[in-house]
């Protein structure tokens, strides 16, 4: 996973540094998120997420999100941007190398779904709107991709996901809101608070939470580091449309946050809805304490998070305890 990111990173460096003939047209993006649970030398419960997209001005499901956007941040001549988005997501028991059921621990599920995403800035105010539409079950490719990277790094096979839950098309409209406050500046470093609240419903996650983060550092943009959830990416040059003067050149920064979830229901522990599925009890207070580091060359933008997991589940046989995974964004705006 390590080299992986190191390619990926070259890669946009190399992109953003191409003559303007091989670039998309202006105003397109790209993002490329990666959570995973290897260099916390783990391979259990969330152990891999993959979403990648950016800024794209095609009506397939940002439409009915540019609606609903209008409805929860109406009275504004703000632009909206567009975004599309492709993800996949691989929960697993504690154990990968069990084939019999485990039904005293998390379910094996998969998810995979295209997310259509509105975004409208306003003030020191942004506000996201993400519908994911998509399956869970053997149909989100949730064994091949597991197998598939696990044979190619030299790891352990996977072996149950043949007990995972089983094939239900699954759907989430979620809506994340976001407004910073600049806390002091000395010497060019400044000091931001950057709160959050949102909800999300449907078949996949039904939820509301709260959260923030604080972040200091030099030529600060945006809404704080993007990330993989619903809503927590900063789309098709937002940064510079919102903040011209200051979304040039070199911008670092170091930041710390909490997000607490209040969850009603969760597919990938709960089981799917129509049809008879492996389930654990949810617990339905989750919070995740986050740290990280954000780099910004121009156009191209890194950030790795370091995230620890809340218990998210327990069964008669005992509880899941905490879970540390990392997250990794790239994003390059052409």
């Amino acid at each position: 996973m390590f080299r992986l990111i190191l390619l990926i990173t070259l890669f946009g460096a190399l992109a953003s540094s191409a003559g303007a003939q091989l670039r998309p047209p202006e105003g397109s993006e790209f993002q490329l998120f990666v959570e995973n649970d290897m260099l916390a030398r783990s391979d259990r419960y969330y152990t891999n997420g993959i979403k990648f997209g950016g800024g794209a001005p095609f009506d397939i499901l940002q439409l009915p999100a540019t609606e609903l956007l209008r409805q929860l941040a109406p009275e504004s001549s703000s632009a909206i941007h567009l975004g599309l988005f492709l993800g996949q997501n691989l929960y697993t028991p504690k154990s990968i190398k069990v084939k019999e059921p485990q039904p005293f621990d998390r379910p094996w599920a998969s998810w995979l779904y295209l997310g259509g995403v509105a975004q409208r800035a306003r003030d020191n105010r942004l506000d996201t709107v993400e519908i994911d539409l998509g399956l869970v079950g053997p149909s989100a490719l949730g064994k091949e991709v597991h197998a598939g990277w696990h044979k190619l790094i030299g790891a352990t096979q996977p072996m149950g996901w043949h007990n995972q839950i089983p094939n239900e098309p699954a759907f989430m409209v979620s809506w994340l809101a976001k407004r910073k406050h600049m806390l002091g500046s000395e010497q060019g470093v400044d000091l931001e608070l950057i709160p959050h609240g949102g909800a999300s419903l449907g078949t996949v996650m039904t939820l509301a939470r709260a959260g923030g983060i604080l972040r200091l550092g030099q030529h600060l943009t945006g809404f704080g580091p993007d990330t993989i959830e619903p809503g927590g990416a900063l789309l098709q040059n937002m940064r510079r449309d919102i903040e011209p003067g200051r979304a040039h050149g070199v911008e670092w920064y170091v930041f710390a946050g909490l997000d607490h979830r209040l969850i009603a229901r969760n597919i990938f522990l709960d089981g799917t809805v129509f049809r008879d599925s492996p389930s654990v009890r949810s617990r339905a207070h989750v919070y995740d304490v986050t740290a990280g580091v954000s780099l910004r060359i121009d156009a191209v933008r890194m950030s790795i998070t370091r995230v620890r997991r809340s218990e998210e589940f327990f069964s008669s046989a005992g509880g899941g305890g905490w879970q540390i995974f990392d997250s990794f964004n790239l994003g390059i705006e052409f």
